[in-house]
């Protein structure tokens, strides 16, 4: 802990400093295949190591190959005791753009719903690992950070954004429900916050996630070089603390505090009424354009996750991934998938199609045990514990 507390110290440091920046940032390569050294690359200096994710044209979006070599890097990084630190990154206009979920659509169609189930264990342990990392951890939020690209950055120690993070979590937009530890870190915002974000899919900049706690630090796009190189050297400082208040809080409260969806939507539907505010009407419209199972879905993974550990939570949504890609009670998530990210027609066909067909044994589904046959997600807990 006093090691974390020095680093700590001395990334404050780095984001502070006026000194000039580094040159430019590294040229990662551009031309690569499904080698998973090329889709996350290493980068090593003397007492800490980097890992890119480098899928820049799918927007760094992770599929099995990539998050079991973070898992395996990241084990062997906090087993070397020459690495006092680590940091992640993307390499492009992402961080991460969450899960590949084209793919993930495509092998639910071709049957393949082990290759599937393997990408999710993978991807939570790993999730499990980053959010009991014995090592400082820093990550830098630079540009689209969506869904799962949030789950293996948040958990850890640090989160640098910039003036171009982009944050979100759509995944009730495509049929699914937030998930590689949403359900935590979501849950544990201001207010109702959590649910705001869960259910509308609507995005942060990096002021905001300073402002709710999402992210540690702050830094423009800029001086990402400079930052970089002075961490590395573990000479940094705090910047002033950015403290912006997000304007809508205590009408996202009024609304998303209520028990179900349609009271949220009722509620939301007289903000709107009464204060003419912009953020009402762009809520609502989200809500209606999202799924109505996934809707109940996620604000019950939500709700359950405010009083669970994180290994609960990731256990939750384990369940919730692999019982939602199973089609047993709706192919939303294909559908999903198909209307908004294939043929992007934007016009998903929703299964049930209104929120009042959605049954409470539907959503039960859900949050029901995996089939004998399917085992539970098994995390190290007896010998890892959560930072945060």
């Amino acid at each position: 802990m006093q090691r974390a507390k020095g680093f700590e110290a001395a990334l404050k440091r780095c984001v502070n400093q006026h000194h000039r920046a580094f040159s430019a940032q590294p040229n990662y390569a551009q031309h690569h295949h499904d080698d998973p050294q090329d889709l996350v690359m290493v980068e090593g200096r003397t007492k800490s190591r980097a890992a890119i994710l480098n899928r820049p044209s799918a927007l760094n979006a992770l599929n099995t190959a990539m998050v079991s070599r973070l898992k395996r890097l990241y084990e062997s990084w906090e087993d070397n005791p020459d690495i006092g630190f680590v940091l992640m990154k993307g390499n492009g206009r992402a961080f991460c753009s969450g899960a590949d979920a084209v793919t993930l659509f495509q092998l639910v169609n071709q049957g393949k719903v082990e290759e599937c189930r393997k990408f999710f264990e993978t991807l939570y342990k790993f999730v499990y690992i980053q959010g009991t990392y014995l090592k400082p951890h820093v990550a830098i939020l630079d540009g689209i950070t969506m869904g799962g690209g949030a789950g293996i950055s948040l958990p850890g120690m640090f989160r640098v954004v910039t003036d171009k993070t982009v944050f979100c979590n759509p995944e009730a937009q495509i049929g699914f429900h937030p998930d590689a530890g949403a359900s935590y870190y979501l849950s544990r915002l201001p207010g109702y916050l959590g649910e705001y974000l869960a259910l509308t899919g609507d995005k942060l900049n990096g002021v905001e996630m300073i402002a709710c706690g999402l992210a540690t630090h702050y830094v423009l796009n800029a001086r990402l070089a400079m930052v970089e190189e002075r961490v590395g050297k573990l000479v940094t400082d705090e910047p002033s603390v950015i403290k912006a208040s997000l304007a809508e809080l205590e009408g996202i409260d009024r609304c998303f505090s209520h028990d179900t969806v349609e009271e949220i939507i009722d509620a939301l539907e007289k903000e709107a009424a009464d204060s003419y505010d912009e953020w009402c009407t762009t809520a609502l419209k989200k809500l209606k354009e999202a799924s109505p199972l996934s809707l109940k879905v996620s604000l019950r993974s939500i709700r359950e996750g405010r009083f669970e550990s994180l290994h609960q939570c990731l256990a939750r949504e384990y369940r919730i991934s692999l019982n939602g890609i199973s089609k047993r009670v709706s192919s939303d998530f294909c559908e999903g998938v198909w209307a908004r990210l294939v043929e992007k027609d934007f016009a998903p066909k929703w299964d049930p199609p209104s929120l009042k067909e959605v049954s409470k044994d539907m959503v039960d589904c859900y949050f029901s045990p995996l089939p004998e046959v399917e085992p539970e997600l098994e995390l190290p807990t007896a010998s890892r514990e959560p930072f945060m």
